[in-house]
């Protein structure tokens, strides 16, 4: 087997395998620089995230010529850089005050509304807007786990339900999934999954007993009036606009400008509109607002900054995978089962979208069907083409891009930001691998494994 799989490495007209050194080094140093040398990751990760990058990239256009690679990465960086930097700033003008007793009830009822919210305006919409409301209905009983629940259900389980609410999804619709498709096929495993992670939170969170009274302060203002109270509304607006111009796809749209290369349209327009919009949240953002929020740029600058880093780094970890898993020799085992368990494992250290893309490509070659036909596509994912068999696939590859964004802070975009933001806040996060092993395995994966069970093995949708 081993024998088989270095050959099979060696066939690839691809970057070879010592090239996924940056990207591990990179991993390594984002999950020990906190704990072992703190003071210098804080003052050079920005530093080592883009030279990092920096040499992966030189290599693939330098040493083996290869320019097709590294345009595609930097466009699906430029548009997932943009986004976030502009729902961040749109959100961080935005101040929403909850003035409520932080039970387990009312903890898990937030985020429940947040799952729902995450459809709408996305993971990372619903994160930024209710992540600080969420730490200040908290702030006398924080705790690192509610942080990492939030990240579960809101940044992550919540966005099943549409397009909008997680990347991977926003992928598959530009590709020619149809609209709907997620709210048809997808919508029993989130009730499962929400009510799980909400359950395993309410328990979690009811035996927080020694900060579960709250402060005599606190309980007089929530005795004297309970409110819902939002400032900044004027956002809301921009918001809609950041939000509405991700459908601004010329590979969906017809006649809008873009830039050709290799056959693929790439967006700009788009792009714009977003930085514009973002750009005129902050100049004309609620004063108020922005300092209830204790608003500052460094947590999105240190997501622009890692996932550079990260983004061209995993470039041979990501055609390393996708050569295995689509040789010849391995279709057999192109099921959904496989798929459930691959797509997720990769998920959750490569980033979902990308590993997306890679799945359903891998998963519509076993049948001749080509990702970069609409007709195909939908065909696949519909079960009208070749076989009725590829909607199973598929539904296996969207439920694992989703749920498995949440096993790591770099799985999904707005964990890492979450996480800047809670820290910011002066609450101690768990590390990399702290949050791995204290939180996903024991609580986030049997969740996961049940949802596998029920609804891609024994397909109870």
């Amino acid at each position: 087997m081993l024998n088989n799989f270095i050959l099979l490495v060696q066939s690839q007209h691809a970057a070879p395998a010592f090239l996924i050194i940056p990207f591990l080094l990179l991993i390594g140093m984002i999950a020990a620089g906190p704990i072992f040398f703190g003071h210098f990751w804080e003052h050079n990760y920005k530093k080592i995230a883009v030279t990092l990058g920096l040499t992966v990239l030189g290599y693939y256009i330098f040493a083996l010529g290869d320019y097709h690679m590294p345009v595609h990465t930097f466009f699906e960086y430029a548009s997932f850089a943009i986004l976030l930097s502009s729902l961040y700033i749109a959100a961080g003008g935005i101040y929403i005050n909850i003035n409520a007793n932080a039970t387990p009830a009312m903890n898990v009822a937030l985020v429940a509304i947040g799952a729902v919210l995450a459809n709408i305006v996305g993971t990372t919409g619903a994160s930024l807007l209710l992540i600080r409301p969420f730490i200040r209905l908290n702030v006398h009983r924080i705790k690192p786990y509610q942080i990492v629940f939030f990240i579960f259900i809101v940044s992550n389980a919540g966005g099943l339900l549409t397009p909008l609410g997680d990347p991977p999804l926003f992928i598959g619709f530009l590709k020619g999934v149809p609209f709907f498709w997620t709210l048809q096929h997808l919508f029993t495993p989130w009730v499962l999954t929400i009510i799980l992670l909400c359950i395993i939170f309410f328990f979690i969170d009811s035996r927080n007993k020694e900060t579960y009274v709250p402060r005599p302060e606190v309980v007089a203002k929530n005795e004297a009036k309970t409110e819902f109270y939002v400032s900044g509304k004027r956002n809301l607006f921009w918001l809609a606009i950041i939000i509405g111009a991700i459908f601004l796809d010329p590979n969906v749209i017809d006649g809008l400008p873009h830039i050709a290369y290799d056959g693929n349209k790439f967006s700009f327009i788009r792009e714009i509109i977003q930085l514009s919009a973002a750009f005129a949240c902050f100049k004309f953002s609620s004063k108020t607002a922005l300092a209830g929020n204790q608003f500052n740029f460094h947590p999105i600058l240190e997501v622009v900054f890692l996932f550079f880093g990260i983004f061209f780094t995993m470039m041979p970890a990501l055609q390393l995978s996708a050569a295995i898993a689509s040789a010849p020799e391995f279709s057999q085992y192109i099921t959904p089962n496989f798929l459930y368990w691959a797509t997720g494992s990769l998920s959750g250290f490569l980033d979902n979208a990308p590993t997306y893309a890679n799945f359903l490509s891998l998963a519509m070659a076993k049948y001749d069907m080509a990702q970069n036909s609409v007709v195909d596509v939908k065909a696949f994912a519909t079960g009208t083409g070749a076989d009725p068999g590829t909607l199973v696939l598929l539904e296996a590859i969207s439920l694992s891009a989703v749920l498995f964004g949440a096993f790591t802070y770099i799985g999904n975009g707005p964990n890492f930001m979450v996480k800047a933001i809670a820290e910011s806040a002066g609450i101690k996060m768990p590390s990399f691998f702290g949050y791995i092993v204290r939180y996903s395995i024991p609580f986030l994966l049997p969740a996961l494994i049940l949802v596998w069970y029920l609804m891609v093995h024994l397909r109870l949708f």
